[in-house]
């Protein structure tokens, strides 16, 4: 099925679901600027061009009661802070928007389409839209609005738009349990100061709210409603009691061929056929003398650990057993274990943004990934580095890392108690590493004890370090560096060894064929092996060898 949009020159085509483009998906929809699920109509020329369904097919015109003297057109808007609009008086508008050019009037697409009237599930009365130019709060959440909202005539109840929408029974993804709307505090017999464990602020009980019956859990009315955390399987009065996607049967990820009872008298798997690799794996009671890796997690492989007798595979005992598919907190999707993500061999983990090219845990839907470290860590942990809880939640312009000094994270790491913020990864640093030619280990420290200088500097890229930032340091030589000098680009990749013999040939640039080591494109001078598709990059093969020799 075809559509040929007013406001672009090629015919757009229907699809059911996300369109793939190029070597990715489309992400945003050009017309709202949201990301882009189900339905929708995309340009196979232009991969760019994207509409959900419904903004493909908004119409042209609109006689709108906010604005009665025109109609108002719809025309695509490029980002402009100055343009904003007229009904809830918010900014940022882009993509598709309606306008009157003669008087200047804006209005979001999704301003223009709400109903007129509307009966909440929050109130007894049917709510009118209105408008008014002033402030005023919002009897619902308790917090500041202007523009449009919807209230009651009856009985003076005012509404933010999106709060007049909230549904009685809501479940994410961070909880185990629904949460009920509460809107009397009365309703509740607990105290007076809530903490939210989501964006880690105090829920004011005089306004509505979302509290568990189950646990001591609540929830402010947008923090539980964000539809980034809303799990998608929940069926409000619903009695199933299935097993969950982290306990299912199809998720366990090894067969047991052999096992025998050890000298504790626990009973042992000492050869297992693992999902994600062809050859068996035996268990292993002897450390390793070279510097080999987990495949998976891509840290040093340490006792216990499964390895494959046919080639170097390496597992830890903990990687084999982790689950094939699994839910986690940062994704409203469950998420399936890869050995390897697609050709290229490599990704970015969304959690802590490092390059990685061990397992992944993988949302295809999504194109969103995280590394085997990061899928471990749970919503609120407790870290050496402060001497409090912290939670995993929501943050603000103002937030920045206590280690590192980002904001660059949409999440992070807080404390209730003060102002700590960690985020996914210095929270995940590890808590020694060995660097170089040193056998002392350096170990991760939280604040300089030496004050007796003004300058501190990082001995391996000699810049100034700040005082107030984590590092690690060797005491037997004195010895402290920024934890990205010494974890460096290519901590958190395995070294790539190839069994056939490589030649070099002349590749021309812009050739399809990415690196197996770094995973760029190839071109120039390229080793390549004649007996399969294996490619690597001449300053790679060096590094590789390097690696290999290290390793041996």
């Amino acid at each position: 099925m075809e559509l040929q949009h007013f406001g672009h020159s090629h015919p757009l085509n229907f699809n059911e679901d996300r369109p793939r483009i190029n070597y990715g998906y489309s992400n945003n929809c050009v017309g709202c600027w949201e990301h882009i699920s189900g339905p929708n109509y995309s340009c196979k020329e232009c991969s760019w061009v994207v509409l959900h369904k419904s903004c493909a097919e908004l119409p042209r015109k609109l006689q709108h009661p906010l604005h009665p003297k025109h109609p108002l057109l719809i025309k695509h808007q490029f980002l402009n802070p100055k343009v904003k609009c007229e009904g809830c008086n918010g900014g940022n508008m882009k993509g598709f928007i309606y306008n009157c050019f003669d008087c200047k009037f804006n209005l979001h697409t999704k301003c223009a389409s709400l109903p007129l009237t509307i009966q909440a599930e929050t109130h007894a009365h049917p709510l009118t839209l209105m408008r008014r130019s002033v402030s005023f709060t919002c009897d619902a959440c308790g917090k500041e609005g202007k523009g449009m909202f919807y209230s009651c005539g009856l009985c003076g109840f005012w509404v933010h738009l999106e709060c007049a929408s909230i549904p009685l029974t809501v479940k994410h993804i961070r909880h185990t349990h629904p949460l009920n709307l509460i809107t009397n505090s009365l309703e509740v017999h607990q105290s007076d100061h809530r903490l939210c464990q989501l964006c880690v602020e105090i829920v004011n009980i005089d306004y509505m709210f979302y509290c568990c019956s189950t646990c001591d859990y609540v929830n402010h009315l947008q923090c539980a409603t964000n539809r980034r955390l809303l799990d998608e399987t929940f069926v409000p009065d619903s009695e199933d009691t299935e097993l969950g996607p982290d306990q299912s049967i199809d998720s366990f990820p090894y067969v047991v061929l052999k096992s025998k009872v050890g000298k504790d008298k626990i009973e042992k798997a000492v050869k297992i056929k693992h999902f994600c690799h062809e050859h068996d794996l035996e268990l292993n009671d002897e450390q390793l003398e070279n510097k080999e890796k987990c495949d998976a997690c891509v840290s040093p492989i340490s006792l216990p650990f499964y390895s494959c007798a046919q080639c170097r595979f390496f597992l830890h005992k903990s990687c084999v057993e982790l689950l094939k598919k699994k839910s986690h907190p940062l994704h409203q999707h469950s998420l399936i274990l890869l050995p390897e993500i697609s050709y290229i061999r490599r990704f970015r983990c969304d959690a802590c943004n490092r390059t990685c090219n061990g397992f992944a845990y993988r949302c295809e839907k999504c194109d969103f990934d995280l590394d085997v470290y990061c899928s471990l860590i749970p919503d609120i942990i407790n870290h050496d580095g402060h001497e409090h809880q912290l939670i995993l939640s929501s943050t603000s312009d103002s937030d920045k890392c206590s280690s590192c000094d980002s904001n660059k994270e949409e999440l992070m790491f807080r404390c209730a108690d003060c102002k700590f913020t960690l985020d996914f990864k210095c929270a995940t640093l590890p808590h020694t590493i060995r660097y170089g030619p040193y056998e002392q280990p350096f170990i991760l420290c939280y604040k300089d004890e030496d004050s007796s200088s003004d300058e501190y500097f990082c001995d391996i890229c000699e810049e100034e370090r700040n005082l107030k930032h984590w590092f690690y340091y060797c005491a037997d030589f004195n010895f402290p560096a920024h934890p990205n000098c010494i974890l460096g680009k290519l901590s958190y990749m395995k070294s790539v060894r190839h069994e056939h013999p490589l030649k070099l040939v002349d590749k021309c640039k812009g050739a399809d064929r990415l690196c197996d080591e770094c995973g760029s494109l190839c071109y120039g001078l390229t080793y390549k092996c004649i007996d399969c598709d294996f490619n690597l990059h001449r300053w790679c093969i060096h590094k590789t060898t390097e690696q290999t020799r290290l390793a041996d």
